[in-house]
């Protein structure tokens, strides 16, 4: 019964917002169009479409909202404005009862809050729309004190996520059934790919997890702080963590009165993020406003804060090798070298004629080299893209929808701090330094470093090896030689029959024409 009352709400609100404007073009059915005309008679349609779809995903409630922070995420598959017009949901989740956030506390650890803290402070400090965060302050065993944060997964999120997330299926299949669009947008495919977000997101140790890695890989770097994980006080539905002091991002004046190189940091965000990505294959995929801090301790001034683990991102060796050279064969302003690489990894059909490939791409970037960031949108170069991909067939590989979305935060963060950062000339020393790592004689001896092992158990025995293999093929081998020969065979005795019988033909015709002219 839940589940139907739950099912009417979702109509109800689709149709308060006009939602069904949105693709009434497109409906297979012409009889539910006229049905859904009547049923929304003297309803305000005023705003935009972008701006109701985001008001009614807000209404909707919190797993809808994620849904639609992922959703802003596949610019292959929206509309322009409505993609922006979803990068700006936020979760604004009202904070739940602190005494269930103790309960929860305690149930995890098996003790009362003030054994397990010396300090607890029950008003939250953040919430979201899967935890929210209090702050708290620890003993240590030398006998002094730490101050912490303490994040704790909001109750009852398991059983109100699937059953959201049985309705987004469901609807899914709505979309794909109803609208003549509706298998090219891949509505199940998405509604998947949030489930595995969500998922992810409900198990608080994979964040500390995440973050622990994020932690030992940035280490050295000296441009970014990230909380360390007190692995005692973690447990799935609550960890505890460093407790990071520092300013939002976004409020720039407060930063340029401290004293930060705003200019600098602008340009440090760009080289965070081509590290964890080219180099480290791992990298903060949720670097919007609220999760980034900027530190005002005077040892370390001016470093970001990363916060909040729950997604990240992560790229295999030839994901970070083919970026790369996607990237800096855009740099180069090597529209051929992109077109080859596009039908090289198999996102284009092989049929594909790279000077159409080519030619369609420069068409969408030229025009945006040579200008400062303020002036461009990466979000309008990747939508006219995806535009051009769609033309040419191009399969948006799932693994780098995250990163999609990461670069969009980049550009989002890097107007508020310096809209004259020129991103593409911030990026081409890092590139081109890492391409030259990956293929130098550093690289070289990297990996027979790595193989060195497997080649030491190898090499005593390749003489024997060999020796054996002089003295008796192998069985396969024999095998495969007799089946060749037996192959070989049969062709041998087709084209023998084959040709006695040309033979034959000729030979008779010969004979009928010798006998007609005889007589």
């Amino acid at each position: 019964m839940s589940r139907i009352y739950r099912t009417v709400f979702i109509l109800w609100i689709v149709f308060r917002f006009g939602l069904d404007e949105l693709v009434l073009s497109s409906f297979k059915r012409p009889g539910l169009r006229v049905i859904i005309k009547v049923l929304t008679l003297g309803r305000n349609l005023s705003s935009p479409r972008a701006v109701r779809l985001r008001q009614a995903l807000e209404h909707l409630g919190p797993i809808f909202v994620k849904f639609g922070q992922v959703l802003s995420t596949r610019r292959d598959l929206l509309p322009e404005d409505i993609s922006n017009e979803l990068a700006k949901l936020q979760d604004r989740v009202p904070p739940f009862d602190s005494d269930i956030a103790v309960a929860t506390i305690e149930k995890s650890f098996g003790r009362k809050i003030e054994n397990i803290f010396l300090q607890f402070d029950r008003t939250p400090i953040a919430s979201a729309s899967i935890a929210q965060v209090h702050f708290a302050t620890i003993a240590l065993k030398d006998g002094g004190t730490r101050e912490v944060a303490v994040k704790v997964l909001r109750p009852g999120m398991l059983s109100v996520i699937e059953k959201d997330l049985d309705l987004m299926r469901m609807m899914a299949g709505w979309l794909e059934v109803l609208f003549e669009d509706g298998k090219r947008l891949k509505p199940k495919e998405v509604v998947k790919e949030f489930d595995n977000h969500l998922h992810d997101e409900l198990d608080l140790v994979r964040e500390a997890s995440n973050a622990a890695q994020l932690r030992r890989n940035m280490e050295g770097l000296n441009l970014v702080l990230i909380p360390e994980m007190i692995w005692d006080y973690c447990h799935t539905d609550v960890i505890v963590m460093q407790r990071m002091k520092g300013v939002p991002i976004n409020q720039v004046d407060r930063l340029v009165k401290a004293g930060v190189d705003i200019a600098q940091l602008a340009k440090d965000g760009v080289t965070i993020f081509f590290t964890q990505v080219f180099r480290d294959g791992f990298f903060h995929a949720d670097m919007h406003p609220g999760n980034i801090q900027v530190s005002l301790e005077p040892e370390t001034l001016g470093r970001y804060i990363s916060l909040d683990f729950g997604i990240v991102g992560t790229l295999t060796e030839f994901d970070k090798e083919y970026l790369a050279q996607n990237f800096t064969a855009f740099f180069r302003r090597d529209y051929k070298r992109v077109a080859e690489l596009h039908i090289e990894s198999g996102w284009v059909p092989a049929q594909t004629k790279v000077n159409e490939l080519e030619t369609a791409i420069r068409a969408v970037c030229e025009p945006y080299f040579d200008r400062p960031l303020k002036e461009i949108s990466l979000g309008l170069v990747l939508m006219r893209l995806f535009q051009t991909s769609r033309r040419f067939h191009v399969e948006i590989q799932p693994q780098l929808v995250l990163l999609q979305k990461t670069l969009l935060n980049i550009e989002g963060l890097g107007r508020q701090l310096d809209p004259e950062l020129d991103l593409w000339s911030t990026a081409k020393p890092f590139l081109e330094k890492w391409m030259s790592d990956q293929i130098g004689p550093h690289k070289l001896w990297e990996q027979i470093k790595a193989e060195a092992p497997l080649y030491a158990k190898i090499l005593p025995a390749l003489p024997r090896l060999f020796h054996d293999f002089l003295k008796s093929p192998p069985q396969q081998l024999r095998s495969d030689l007799n089946r060749l020969i037996e192959e070989q065979r049969k062709t041998n005795s087709l084209m023998q029959r084959f040709m006695w019988a040309v033979i034959g033909f000729v030979g008779g015709i010969l004979l009928m024409q010798y006998w007609i002219q005889s007589t």
